[in-house]
């Protein structure tokens, strides 16, 4: 089965010399997006990662920062257009929720043009869900669920593929205790890690309600996962973010850790 996660961005609101993270989670022919950072950059990620729109029917939102939200806008014009074309057949369904949803609708309504807005609730979907809820799609079931942040309402989700493989994303915040076990055990974590520990007096972490590569580590140990992904992350050295985070996070972990850059390629 070919099941894999392509990493379109990897950076945090702010950055210059990569994208915004975000994702697509790929099963056989299947391909779920999770957000789509804060511009229409997510056109020109999809495009060089070989990813085409009329194969991506379902996205998660998970929540309304601008580095998540802005790009969802362009995925909408974009698909709108190949719709006219007829070059994507099928719906959309943009799952996200009632805060990001409402967030969403308010900004498509103010960017987009009548005739793209018309697209909306026709064959392009805003669709909420609530804490807990479920969704079945290409093999794996994902299971949505509220990180309680303090900063804005956000989502994150559990997917668990047919054979038990169990994936954890908690979105852009180190998962409070709370939502532990939704990844406890589970074969793969992405956890967002703004800086190293060492540098956190200068990109102050924490202030941000974010955490460093070590944090990830150690979150990693104390739920037993067996991979961890680490993503979110400053630009400042990117040349050697992938050997500097990795080692920071080995000193707290000693199962699998991947540090990946914009478009790299993930199997799962």
């Amino acid at each position: 089965m070919d099941r894999k996660i392509t990493m379109l961005g990897t950076g945090h609101a702010l950055v210059t010399k990569c994208y915004n993270t975000c994702f697509t989670i790929t099963n056989g022919g299947n391909i779920f997006l999770v957000d789509a950072g804060g511009g229409n950059g997510i056109l020109s990620q999809a495009e060089k990662a070989g990813i085409d729109f009329a194969d991506i029917h379902q996205m998660f939102l998970t929540h309304a920062h601008t580095d998540h939200i802005i790009g969802v806008v362009w995925v909408v014009r974009k698909v709108v257009t190949m719709i006219e074309e007829n070059k994507y057949h099928g719906s959309l369904d943009i799952y996200c929720h009632n805060e990001a949803a409402s967030a969403l609708t308010t900004i498509c309504g103010a960017l987009l043009a009548k005739k793209q807005l018309a697209h909306i609730g026709k064959d392009i979907f805003i669709r909420t869900v609530a804490d807990g809820d479920t969704l079945s799609t290409g093999g794996m079931t994902l299971t949505f669920f509220d990180i309680k942040s303090t900063k804005l309402k956000q989502y994150g989700f559990r997917a668990v593929w047919d054979n038990g493989l169990a994936l954890v994303c908690p979105g852009d915040e180190p998962l409070c205790e709370e939502n532990y076990r939704y990844a406890q055990g589970a074969d793969w974590l992405m956890h967002e890690a703004f800086c190293l520990a060492s540098q956190a007096d200068v990109f102050r972490p924490y202030e941000k309600h974010h955490s460093a590569a070590l944090d990830a580590g150690k979150a990693a140990t104390r739920l037993g996962v067996k991979n961890l992904i680490l993503y979110h992350t400053e630009d400042a050295n990117l040349a050697n973010r992938k050997r500097l985070y990795t080692a920071e996070a080995k000193e707290a972990f000693g199962g699998n850790i991947f540090v990946p850059n914009d478009l790299e390629v993930i199997n799962i």
